[in-house]
């Protein structure tokens, strides 16, 4: 009789080594041109929150020389401010047990490892998210509410006032782009469908050009979700050339005035009342300077632990590894409002109490455009 594979105990799958699947989390915006370092941000101090000052602008005093009075001049003073700043410190770990591996032929914690730069990318991503959403609800709440919607009421030929209208634009609200909106058949979106070529970004251009006037600047950044940048592929907005930023490469628009950030995050803040944008505009887009996030990496004791314990799992041991890493994430032209008793959380950087405007609006990089 002829030996055949029922002779033997055959195994029927043949197994394959551990593959990885790719992360598909949201595009994140921290390692774009919207994040800089800046000097002033010092985290090295004893507190939950640390300071940096600044140079406001002279308002001169300029005398008419006389050669028939000697009454003294007047004399010019200089003011400074000071703004706050939070620091938040994060960590991330995993156990496993020992003899796991035993078993599995697999250590957990190494992929724990390869993975480290992932999460903490993806943690500051959360962070700076939640930046912008909390500027644009502490803006919002600002607003000129003006009643049903109207809020925002940014105009080309005056200065936003912090105690009276805020730094964002509502496309759907009555004044800058019309009559306020009042039903799906006059909503409007961020991209004009009903216009053609460059007019179908009119919306934008006089969102930026109230908002910032004469000092707009040459370029920014507008981060697109993945249906408002179908809306620009189908109008043919996309420009031919693609911009180099660092080793970043960037679709622009309007050659080369806005960098294009795609990213299915969701920017539409969420605690406004009501009153303080139209009902039809539920999606945001927001428009940045570049550099208009300071960001500094804060030192952290033991940044990497590794703690066995030999006794756990009646004997058979266990290892416990910690990642610990800290910064702070500071929008351009505010103070910290927030809590100066403990690290920040997303949830405090995405709340409105947690910011006030200290500089000129025009010194803000941060526009929220909120549309249908």
């Amino acid at each position: 009789m002829p030996i055949t594979n029922t002779d033997f105990q055959n195994i029927a799958l043949a197994i394959s080594a551990y593959g990885d699947e790719a992360y598909t989390n949201a595009k994140k915006l921290n390692s774009t041109g919207i994040v800089a370092p800046d000097q002033r941000i010092d985290l090295s101090g004893e507190s939950f929150i640390g300071q940096f000052r600044w140079y406001k602008p002279l308002s001169a005093t300029v005398n008419v020389a006389s050669l028939s009075s000697a009454t003294d001049g007047t004399y010019t003073s200089i003011s400074t401010d000071v703004a706050d700043f939070v620091k938040t410190v994060r960590t991330f770990g995993a156990e496993q047990v020992n003899m796991q591996e035993t078993i599995s032929k697999q250590d957990g914690l190494a992929k724990i490892a390869r993975d480290f730069a992932e999460v903490r990318a993806q943690d500051e991503h959360d962070a700076l998210l939640s930046v912008l959403k909390g500027v644009a609800l502490n803006e919002v709440t600002l607003g000129d509410k003006g009643g049903s919607g109207a809020g925002g009421v940014i105009a080309f030929d005056t200065d936003v006032d912090t105690a009276a209208t805020g730094m964002f634009c509502d496309i759907n609200a009555l004044g800058l782009h019309g009559a306020a909106a009042t039903g799906a058949s006059d909503e409007r979106k961020l991209f004009d469908s009903s216009a053609a070529g460059a007019a179908r970004g009119e919306r934008l251009f006089r969102s930026i050009g109230a908002a910032f006037k004469d000092y707009e600047p040459d370029f920014m950044y507008l981060v697109t979700s993945p249906e408002v940048m179908a809306e620009m592929r189908a109008a043919n907005l996309i420009d031919e050339t693609l911009v180099t930023d660092g080793n970043l490469e960037f679709n622009t628009i309007f050659a080369g005035k806005f960098r294009l950030i795609m990213t299915r995050a969701n920017q539409m803040i969420s605690g406004a009342a009501s009153g303080d944008l139209n009902a039809r505009s539920t999606k945001c887009s927001f428009v940045l300077k570049p550099g208009v996030i300071a960001s500094a990496a804060m030192p952290i004791p033991t940044p990497v632990e590794v703690d066995r314990n030999a006794a756990s799992y009646t004997g058979g041991g266990s290892t416990n590894v910690w990642y610990r890493w800290g910064y702070a994430m500071h929008p351009m032209g505010y103070d910290w409002a927030g809590s100066t008793s403990a690290f920040a959380t997303n949830t405090t950087l995405a709340a409105a109490a947690s910011y006030s405007r200290k500089m000129d609006a025009l010194n803000l990089g941060i526009l929220p455009i909120f549309h249908a």
